[in-house]
């Protein structure tokens, strides 16, 4: 009796089909397009996204190069029309075990904004800011 009911039922099914999209089996979250890009918490401003952020961390770790010239380093994405630079403030410093520098950073998208902020790394690591504020513009006498 078992094996009837297996076969009529493997029968049933066997002539039967279904059809339907990959995209009914994916459980998750639609993803972005090209034309969408999702903005990233960045300590400078919330107008970058990830690829800006990408961009203007490899600027940025150009610009306080303990080794390096100490000169402005530019950064832009023309898919976005972000753009920005860094510029050095003084030497290198100690501080906690990490190397640190001063830096002035200037940016252009939607708002333009100056900076100057603080960032540090560890020996052999990446620069991380550990501070950053606006420019207060000097006053004019």
């Amino acid at each position: 009796m078992k094996l009837l009911v297996v076969g009529l039922v493997a029968l049933s099914t066997s002539a039967c089909s279904f059809s339907f999209g990959l995209s009914a089996l994916d459980d998750e979250e639609p993803k972005s397009t090209g034309t969408i890009t999702a903005r990233t918490d960045t300590p400078l401003s919330a107008d970058l996204d990830q690829e800006d952020w990408r961009r203007a961390k490899a600027a940025l770790a150009v610009a306080l190069d303990p080794q390096g010239p100490g000169t402005q380093v530019s950064w832009d994405n023309p898919a976005t029309t972000m753009k920005g630079t860094f510029t050095p403030m003084g030497a290198p410093f100690v501080k906690n075990d990490e190397i640190c520098r001063a830096f002035s950073a200037h940016l252009n998208g939607p708002s333009s904004s100056s900076l100057h902020g603080t960032a540090c790394r560890p020996s052999g690591g990446d620069w991380a800011i550990k501070d950053v504020k606006p420019l207060k513009a000097s006053a004019k006498v």
